[in-house]
């Protein structure tokens, strides 16, 4: 975080300054912390480790197959239940590999980390961005805002708008129950947890227009699925949902 403010801020100055820059405060993998060549990276331990996903995947929420079961197949979780939003896409699995990193930036002030990841998702979730309007953060509740002093998923949809082009919402929705962390949850207690979570701030934002809500990981849908449902009740034409991370429950 330190190395990427000083670096914004002789940007303007030319080379010299940040190859000085370079040298005084160079760049850490955004795992492990060890010294890589530029910013935003990940050191060639830490890339072999992580799992970035790519098809075959479902169709609709992007879990990835084992096999390459056709062109537009669907899982079996969501041929039964097809979810609120159109279309999940994700960058990498969330998994021991993973996690550390993505918790040093929910939780520990990592927040530098931001613009790389926002790039991997601009990779990652192209075709949707091709197709929409609006990027919508799934919201904190104030009192965890509080605490934690900044919401994650905004901080991803802002660099994520600088780098598409499309504009950006950070308060179309707000979340008005200050549910308890769904960490320890299952998929039911979950989806219980976030019941009549959200609300939209006000209609007119996305009214008649195609939404990409933006979120760190997805679990089991149950968050992503409620704010989906309350922005198309609030007049979105379309929903899809783009993250960084998501957890991978089985290879089928």
């Amino acid at each position: 975080m330190l190395w990427s403010h000083c670096r914004s801020l002789i940007d303007a100055s030319g080379q010299g300054l940040l190859q000085l820059a370079d040298f005084l405060l160079p760049p850490r993998c955004l795992s492990c912390r060890a010294i890589v060549d530029r910013p935003g990276g990940l050191c060639a331990a830490c890339w072999k480790n992580i799992t970035f996903l790519a098809a075959p995947y479902c169709q609709c929420c992007g879990h990835p197959f084992s096999f390459d079961p056709g062109p537009g197949a669907w899982c079996g979780a969501c041929v039964r239940q097809p979810p609120a939003f159109g279309r999940a896409r994700s960058v990498l699995r969330y998994d021991a590999a993973s996690k550390p990193m993505l918790l040093r930036f929910k939780h520990a002030d990592q927040t530098g980390s931001a613009p790389a990841f926002a790039r991997w998702m601009h990779r990652a979730g192209a075709a949707l961005l091709s197709e929409t309007d609006l990027l919508v953060p799934v919201p904190l509740h104030w009192r965890r805002l509080f605490g934690r002093r900044y919401n994650q998923a905004a901080l991803l949809a802002n660099h994520l708008a600088r780098f598409s082009g499309v504009s950006c919402c950070p308060d179309a929705l707000v979340r008005v129950k200050n549910t308890p962390s769904q960490g320890a949850l299952g998929a039911q207690q979950r989806r219980r947890n976030v019941q009549a979570a959200f609300r939209l701030r006000a209609p007119h934002l996305v009214g008649d227009l195609r939404v990409l809500l933006i979120d760190d990981v997805l679990t089991t849908g149950a968050t992503v699925e409620e704010c989906a449902r309350v922005l198309r009740q609030g007049g979105a034409k379309a929903v899809d949902v783009l993250t960084l991370a998501r957890v991978v429950f089985f290879e089928g």
